[in-house]
């Protein structure tokens, strides 16, 4: 009869198979995976973790304005240059002076290339002193902007060689790419802001250079400094505005690079979390572990108390290791099955008692003490076994 059940039902389904078959020959399956916008992945609709910004860090990848910082420089280098105008000039007059003042020593019998070297250091190190509160604001400033933008930290991670960066269909595609197109019209920006502010600056000031050579060399350099210094901040000041517009176009982009896809989600919370899976096994094992030494424990209860058919609970009482009568094991179901099964072949006592089978499966934890709250229960059932068998403990 189920040979013929089974024989009906294939044949039902086979004609019912061709039949669909037939009438959509045309149709196709398709793994829509493949034409998700971000890939196999999916599209990046999440917000990236903290792992995942973390691990972007380590590898080098921060949202950072270089614009930003070579502003900032500029910025620092020109209005150091003009705070510190007098002592920049005052110092390299005086090694001019230096200088050519032993013209008539150097030309005699005293000159050597000893002499010449002294004379070159003392120049050189004398032009360095000058200039150092230049460079120092300006490094500085550097600093501080750097990690402003991306604290601090050290990664050697970029430093690695890798095989993308010199692979020629990786660079042609980053030649045409969109950052590369965002960088050109910075680029662009960059020198139309260069041109236009040089062409007001030298339009303001073309009088007076009509008349530079009416003036002594102290004049001359005076106003050709004031020029470049004028010049340097106004291009500066507007390379700022440029450095803080990229700047938060990095932070965009930079954002927008971290989104994630879902699958991406789930693969990192397997990394972290570990395998849900693997996880389940464990606690399976663990189970069946805390199982086994729950069991073997077993013959040495005094009552095994039941629901009668869902739940059974083993008992025991040693008044001279515990204050209070334990959990020797617990289970429901198949689980209580076993226990009532085991405690049989010990000839342990099965007492049914609804109540406190529940109380004790649902509250007490195994190889822990019964609560106050059920000692009165419990010593109804333990005197019940004593009594049974004509002594106590």
């Amino acid at each position: 009869m189920i040979d013929s059940n089974l024989k009906s039902l294939y044949q039902c389904s086979n004609s019912t198979y061709h039949h669909n078959l037939s009438t959509k020959q045309h149709s196709f399956s398709y793994n829509l995976q493949f034409f998700a916008k971000e890939g196999p992945g999916g599209e990046k609709t999440e917000e990236p973790t903290p792992k995942k910004l973390t691990d972007a860090r380590k590898e080098g990848q921060v949202a950072k304005s270089n614009e930003l910082v070579i502003a900032a420089s500029l910025i620092a280098l020109f209005y150091s240059i003009k705070i510190f105008i007098g002592y920049i000039s005052n110092g390299f007059f005086e090694t001019f002076h230096l200088f050519y003042g032993n013209i008539d020593k150097l030309s005699g019998e005293e000159f050597n290339t000893v002499t010449a070297a002294l004379l070159l250091r003392e120049s050189i190190l004398t032009i360095l002193k000058i200039c150092l509160p230049i460079f120092v604001a300006a490094f500085l400033t550097t600093l501080v902007v750097d990690l402003a933008q991306v604290k601090w930290t050290v990664s050697g991670k970029l430093l690695q060689p890798k095989f993308s960066k010199i692979n020629p269909i990786n660079g042609f595609s980053r030649i045409f790419s969109k950052e590369k197109i965002v960088e050109l019209i910075k680029s662009i920006l960059k020198i139309l802001v260069i041109a236009y502010m040089a062409y007001n600056t030298l339009k303001d000031y073309s009088s007076t250079l009509l008349k530079l050579y009416e003036f002594d060399l102290g004049q001359a350099v005076a106003l050709i400094g004031s020029i470049v210094i004028d010049l340097g901040i106004n291009i500066s000041l507007l390379f700022l505005v440029i450095g803080l517009a990229d700047y938060f176009y990095q932070k965009l982009k930079f954002r927008r690079d971290m989104m994630m896809t879902k699958q991406e989600l789930k693969d990192e919370y397997k990394q972290s979390e570990g395998d849900p899976q693997i996880k389940s096994r464990i606690r399976s094992k663990m189970r069946e572990a805390s199982q086994r030494r729950m069991m073997q424990r077993l013959p040495e209860a005094d009552v095994v108390i039941t629901n009668p058919t869902h739940f059974a609970a083993a008992i025991k009482y040693d008044k001279n290791a515990a204050e209070a009568p334990i959990l020797l094991a617990k289970g429901a179901d198949f689980l209580a099955e076993k226990i009532k099964a085991a405690a049989r072949e010990n000839k342990i006592e099965i007492v049914e008692n609804k109540p406190l089978a529940r109380m004790l499966y649902y509250n007490v934890e195994v190889e822990s003490e019964i609560p106050p709250e059920l000692y009165q229960m419990t010593a109804e059932v333990l005197a019940y076994v004593y009594s049974l068998k004509g002594g106590s403990n």
